[in-house]
C-alpha cells in the first residue's frame, strides 16, 4: 500500500520511471529469491510455500524502500520535508476520500462479481476453470498495457487541468485513447484469428484448449472497448471526477451476473455464455463512459 501511494505521488509529479524501476527491482528480486527460499541453497533450508511467502514479503518491502530513498534524495520537484510535523487536515482528507471511495467501490464490485462468475465457470468442470485461467493470463496483455496508458492519461490530464490548460488535457486524453485502440486492435486481430494456436502455448489438454480458444475468440472482440474503458477511468481520475466511472462500472459489472446466468442456463450457450457476458458489458461500459467523457463536465471539476 505504501509503494502504491508513493508511486502515485511520483506519477502525479510526472515521474513514471521511478515507480517502474522500483517495481522492476522488486519483481526481479522475487524471481531470484523464490528458488533459493523454496528449494534451499547453501545454509538456507528448503521452506516450500513458506519460502515463497518470505520471498514475496522481502521483495514487496523493497519497492517502498527504494521510493523513500529517492524521496530523501530530492527526486521530486517538490519537497515532502517535515511531513511528520504536519497536522491532519480533515477537509483535505475528506476531498481525498471523495476521490478515492468511488474507485474503491468500483474495484471491489468488479472483484466480487468475478467470484460469482468463477462459481458458474466451475459448474462446467476443472477444464473450464483452467481455461479461464489461461484466458485471463493472455488477456492481461491488453489489460496491463491499458493500465499503463490509464496512468499516463491520469497524469497528463491532472497536470494540464492544474495548469489551467483544459484543451491540452482533452487532447492528451483523446490521444491516449487512440494509442490504446491501436494496441488492443492488434490484440483483437491475434485473438480472433489464432485463438487455438495462442492458447496452445499454455495448455495441451484438448478440453481446456477448446474452451480457452472460445474464450479468446469471444473476449478478443472486446479488447478495444476494455482498453477505452480503463484509459477513460484514468482520465476521469486525473480530473478528480471519479463518480462517472463508478456510476458506469459498478452497475456494468453487476449486470454481468444476470446476463451470464441467462445466456448459460436459459439460452443454453454453456460456458461461452460467461465469456459473452464479459464482452457485452465491456461494449456497454466503454460506450457509456465515452459519452459521459465527451460531455466535458470533468473539465469543470473543482477540487
Amino acid at each position: 500500500m505504501i509503494a502504491d501511494s508513493l508511486g502515485a505521488i511520483f506519477r502525479a509529479d510526472g515521474d513514471t520511471k521511478s515507480p517502474t524501476i522500483a517495481m522492476v527491482v522488486s519483481t526481479l528480486l522475487n524471481i531470484g529469491l523464490d528458488p533459493i527460499f523454496i528449494f534451499g541453497w547453501g545454509p538456507i533450508p528448503a521452506m516450500g510455500v513458506t519460502g515463497a511467502a518470505l520471498a514475496s514479503m522481502i521483495s514487496i518491502a523493497t519497492a517502498p524502500v527504494i521510493l523513500i530513498i529517492l524521496l530523501i534524495k530530492g527526486k521530486l520537484e517538490f519537497s515532502l520535508g517535515g511531513w511528520h510535523r504536519v497536522r491532519p487536515d480533515l477537509a483535505l482528507m475528506g476531498k481525498l476520500a471523495r476521490i478515492g471511495v468511488p474507485i474503491y467501490l468500483q474495484n471491489i464490485t468488479f472483484t466480487m462479481v468475478y467470484w460469482f462468475l468463477i462459481q458458474i465457470v466451475h459448474d462446467f468442470g476443472i477444464a473450464a476453470g483452467a481455461a479461464m485461467g489461461v484466458g485471463n493470463r493472455l488477456e492481461s496483455i491488453s489489460y496491463f498495457v491499458a493500465f499503463g496508458f490509464s496512468t499516463a492519461a491520469a497524469t497528463l490530464v491532472g497536470q494540464n487541468l492544474g495548469a489551467g490548460n483544459t484543451e491540452r488535457a482533452s487532447r492528451c486524453a483523446w490521444g491516449t485513447i487512440l494509442l490504446i485502440c491501436i494496441e488492443t486492435f492488434i490484440v483483437t486481430i491475434l485473438f480472433v484469428t489464432f485463438p487455438r494456436q495462442i492458447a496452445s502455448v499454455f495448455t495441451h489438454d484438448s478440453e481446456t484448449l477448446a474452451i480457452a480458444a472460445d474464450y479468446l475468440l469471444i473476449l478478443g472482440l472486446s479488447q478495444m472497448f476494455m482498453g477505452v474503458e480503463i484509459v477513460l477511468e484514468g482520465a476521469f481520475t486525473g480530473a478528480g471526477d471519479t463518480v462517472p466511472p463508478m456510476a458506469v462500472a459498478v452497475p456494468g459489472s453487476l449486470l454481468r451476473l444476470p446476463i451470464a446466468w441467462y445466456l448459460v442456463y436459459e439460452m443454453d450457450l454453456g460456458i461461452n455464455g460467461v465469456w459473452w457476458s464479459l464482452t457485452i458489458t465491456s461494449f456497454l461500459k466503454a460506450g457509456l463512459m465515452l459519452l459521459w467523457f465527451k460531455r466535458g463536465n470533468w473539465k469543470k471539476k473543482a477540487l
